[in-house]
């Protein structure tokens, strides 16, 4: 009955589940294939790209930078002016880079479409799910979302597995231009069916000077980073959950980066076996997550959940980093079955140590905390990567920075021991809602 029970919630989100979906399934069609298109592109005829590697980790360090200031901005833009326009925005961003490469993935046009997506991964990566989080906590109770941030979770999962079956499948010359049409639908479907949740105030009809406007914006947005930073610091739940998440991101973005280049250089990989490997996680974890999560999360709770999803995560990179024949990746990558569940559980409890005011605040702002170990992990990650999988290596160990990125994982696991019981989250949330500095003018 818990799926029932699950899907009967979703209703009210429907609107807004349908065109993340779309979205998910568009830009999972391409991740397989971009390996193929950039080596390609940059260093035709080899398996291995140096080039590519370093690209992709300068790239994750600029998103980092610029996240940091990034989501935390947009969770309170979400928080003050709605939901919405925030989604609408950032979904439509994301059209762009891929037309690059469906007109013509040239070098020079793959240099354009890096350049392209960083910005757009700067504004976009990981503020989407942090609002479409935001608008789930508007509607619905908080005893019901831990389940219902493990469906939405589930549902990730699940438009990947589809992307990773049409990316399986379809040639690749026809995967960038399907990728558009999809990603175009979301905005428009938006714009067209969703419903805002967060009340608008009326804006003061004065007109103050340009200069005026301009130091009041920066000075509200200062504010309001400082009462997110407030927020965050002063619950000890929250501040252990943001050290999770930081030493988290570290370590699994840090893999997620360099695997796929690590994989076709280590046992020659291409855009199928990609496919397989990503449906194979996306498969369990649609499992994991829709029934699993909503059948323990009332009997062990969300910070045992937690850990053991990251105790898998452990497991998860040390198989990767290890893998001696090509059968292992397969081994490693059903552990990502367990390990999503980092995710929704980390979701649920910012979600109930934060009082209903400051939800886009509380998840914007630990999201940048995130978005600091995305930044970091690269400048050790692309160098170490490339120099193991180079004829250079001190010793031939392939994987070995992915097993040096198991370490965070290990600290992240420590901190989420500490975080407190189910009780004292929501004391702390109780704490929150009257803790004066939160008021809003």
């Amino acid at each position: 009955m818990a799926w029932k029970n699950g899907f009967r919630e979703l209703r009210p989100l429907l609107h807004l589940l349908f065109p993340l979906c779309i979205h998910w399934i568009a830009e999972e069609m391409t991740v397989s294939v971009l390996v193929d298109v950039t080596t390609r592109a940059l260093c035709p005829g080899n398996s291995t790209c140096s080039q590519v590697i370093y690209i992709n980790g300068i790239q994750q360090t600029i998103v980092g930078v610029f996240k940091m200031v990034a989501l935390p901005l947009l969770g309170q833009l979400a928080d003050e002016h709605g939901r919405k326009p925030l989604l609408l925005f950032t979904m439509t961003v994301c059209i762009f880079p891929f037309a690059l490469l469906a007109w013509n993935p040239s070098k020079e046009l793959v240099y354009a479409y890096y350049v392209l997506r960083t910005i757009t991964n700067i504004l976009t990566r990981g503020s989407i799910f942090c609002i479409a989080v935001a608008y789930t906590a508007d509607v619905v109770s908080e005893s019901k979302r831990a389940a219902l941030f493990s469906w939405i979770t589930g549902l990730f999962s699940a438009s990947h597995v589809l992307g990773n079956v049409l990316a399986r499948f379809l040639p690749e010359k026809y995967i960038f231009m399907i990728a558009i049409a999809l990603l175009s639908l979301c905005p428009i479907y938006m714009q067209l069916f969703l419903s805002e949740t967060v009340e608008q105030f009326p804006i003061s009809n004065k007109d103050p000077s340009c200069l005026t406007k301009t130091l009041n914006v920066v000075h509200k947005r200062y504010e309001s980073m400082r009462d997110a930073a407030t927020l965050v610091i002063s619950s000890p739940t929250l501040r252990s959950i943001a050290l999770v998440s930081f030493f988290y991101e570290m370590g699994m973005s840090g893999i997620s980066g360099v695997l796929l280049y690590y994989l076709k250089a280590a046992f020659g990989f291409d855009k199928n076996q990609f496919s397989e490997i990503l449906m194979l996680v996306g498969i369990g974890s649609i499992i994991s997550q829709m029934l699993v999560l909503p059948l323990l999360n009332p009997l062990v709770g969300e910070k045992v959940i937690l850990c053991i999803s990251l105790l898998a995560s452990v497991a998860y990179a040390l198989f990767y980093g290890l893998a001696w024949a090509a059968w292992v990746p397969y081994l490693s990558a059903s552990f990502g079955v367990i390990y999503v569940l980092v995710k929704p559980s980390t979701f649920a409890i910012i979600s109930k140590a934060s009082s209903s005011t400051n939800q886009g605040k509380a998840q914007g702002f630990i999201a940048g905390v995130q978005s600091i170990g995305s930044l970091l992990s690269p400048l050790v990650m692309s160098p170490l990567t490339s120099l193991f999988l180079s004829s250079d290596a001190p010793f031939n160990c392939k994987g070995f920075s992915i097993i040096c990125a198991s370490l965070c994982m290990v600290i992240s696991f420590y901190f989420a021991c500490m975080i407190k019981s189910d009780n004292c989250l929501i004391k702390d949330s109780e704490n929150e809602i009257e803790a004066p500095l939160l008021n809003e003018d």
